[in-house]
Order: structure tokens, then sequence, then C-alpha cells
């Protein structure tokens, strides 16, 4: 238990001050030994990991989330653990899908629904949120707390 390193690769550091990783599942795992507390993959299969507590979300790849609402629970979720644990966003490429996810952590964190896709392009990868439908998710997802 304790929160990512300055070093690690994919760190974002979220308006709030919370600390996520972002990764792509293809890449395999980090080269660090820093293993994540919590993982939240948004990927179309199930996926865990047995050495750390994960959830799944079934979000295909390039597109939204099958269920909306559950997706957004998942990401409070994370949000919320991102306080006081390691917590890791992937999907298969860590781009489109972990983007969009963490445009949303960027909204709960205070950035403007308007302004996260840029947020995220910026703080994270600059091809971040891929499609124009995960971009409109951003922007018009009606979120519990936050911009």
């Amino acid at each position: 238990m304790g929160l990512w390193h300055d070093e690690t690769e994919g760190l974002v550091i979220l308006p709030d001050g919370r600390r996520v990783r972002g990764r792509g599942l293809r890449n395999g795992p980090p080269a660090t030994d820093e293993l994540p507390d919590f993982g939240l993959y948004l990927i179309g299969k199930p996926y865990a990991d047995a050495r750390w507590i994960s959830r799944w979300v079934r979000w295909p790849d390039f597109r939204l989330p099958h269920d909306r609402s559950d997706a957004i629970d998942a990401i409070l979720e994370a949000h919320d653990r991102a306080a006081t644990h390691r917590v890791e966003l992937a999907c298969d490429g860590g781009i489109g899908r972990t983007g969009t996810a963490i445009a949303l952590l960027a909204r709960l964190s205070g950035v403007p629904a308007v302004d996260a896709v840029a947020w995220t392009r910026s703080h994270y990868r600059a091809g971040a949120v891929e499609t124009p439908w995960q971009r409109r998710f951003v922007a018009t997802v009606q979120l519990p707390r936050g911009a």
C-alpha cells in the first residue's frame, strides 16, 4: 500500500494530487517491481490479476462501455482508492479507453469537462481519448461530483 513514485512509467498526477498509472496491457507489465494495489481494466473480456484487487469494465476497443453506470461507478472507485493506494488503469493499448477514464478522473479532480481531453493529452499521452464518441462521452457524461 502506498502511492506511485515520481518515476513510475505512465504516471498521471491529477489536479487534486491523486496519482494513477495508465498503461497498455499488450505491452506487458512495467519493468519496475512497483505493483498496483487496485487495477481498473477497460477491455472487452474479463481480466483480473490475482496479485492485487481489480475490477473489469466491459469496454470494447474504440467504443464506449457497455454499461455506462458501471463504468462511472468503477472510475469513482478508482478515484477514491487513488487517495491512498496505487491505482492502475489499463486497456489493450493504453490510449483510447484508458485515456477516456483518465479524462473522467481529471473531471472528478476539478478539470472542467470542456478541458478534460486536452488536459489528459497534455498530462498522459498526446493521442489519448481516440474517438469522437469517447471525446463526447468525456464532455457530456454526468458525474455525481467534480467538474
